[in-house]
């Protein structure tokens, strides 16, 4: 069944605020056409750590470049707040990076979107600009 995926400028822009969000598809070209974010045992067990430590998620799409629609590739936005004087931010930081600030799971990325990044799209909210 069809669904809507939001890109993640767009939820940036109505929550109002910079938003997290998490990437699992391999960054290579060549390689993005074989990869079946259904059958990502890493992206299915961190889903569940999200769930349950409290993490709400939800799909969402890449930045909307204005390049036409991209594939959805399995991205989640994730509803919890970046603030590092949140536990629950460090809880959830701690368990993606190592102290460092690598990634402790390969081929799992932790982005911030930018809430100014993301209002650089604002004219994508007008009605009628992705009907073709």
């Amino acid at each position: 069944m069809p669904s809507l995926i939001e890109h993640i400028d767009a939820i940036a822009r109505r929550e109002q605020r910079d938003v997290l969000y998490l990437e699992f598809h391999p960054q290579r070209r060549e390689l993005v056409r074989g990869y079946r974010y259904l059958f990502d045992e890493q992206r299915e067990r961190l889903l569940q750590w999200l769930d349950a430590n409290g993490h709400p998620w939800r799909l969402c799409g890449p930045y909307a470049d204005g390049s036409g629609m991209q594939p959805y590739l399995g991205q989640v936005y994730v509803a919890t707040a970046y603030d590092a004087s949140l536990p629950s931010y460090r809880q959830l930081r701690d368990h993606l990076e190592l102290p460092n600030g690598n990634m402790r799971l390969s081929g799992v990325r932790f982005y911030l979107m930018p809430l100014k990044m993301a209002d650089q799209n604002a004219a994508h909210d007008a009605p009628g600009f992705w009907e073709a």
